[in-house]
């Protein structure tokens, strides 16, 4: 993985981690509501994996949350006569 997508996968994990956790769900739960393989889901919430659009979809919908709530806080801030850059806003998993 680039620096880019460790970033957002290292804030991205936590957070899908503290949401199924808040609700109470195991990993297998979510991996069976998700349609995804429970060794993948603790990939992504570990941080080592960057989960593809359509899977981070399914996570969401496991979850019960949109899409843009796991997204919250990530964006692409452009730089104008330099390159943009990728901020991350608060911790790890915070909203």
């Amino acid at each position: 993985m680039e620096a880019t997508q460790r970033q957002v996968a290292g804030y991205l994990g936590p957070r899908i981690r503290r949401i199924r956790r808040g609700l109470d769900m195991s990993q297998e739960n979510l991996a069976d509501n998700a349609g995804i393989h429970r060794t993948q889901i603790s990939l992504i919430e570990h941080g080592e994996q960057l989960p593809r659009i359509d899977t981070l979809i399914r996570l969401a919908g496991g979850l019960g949350v949109a899409p843009c709530e796991l997204l919250g806080g990530i964006f692409w801030e452009v730089g104008g006569s330099r390159p943009g850059k990728l901020v991350v806003t608060g911790e790890a998993g915070d909203d």
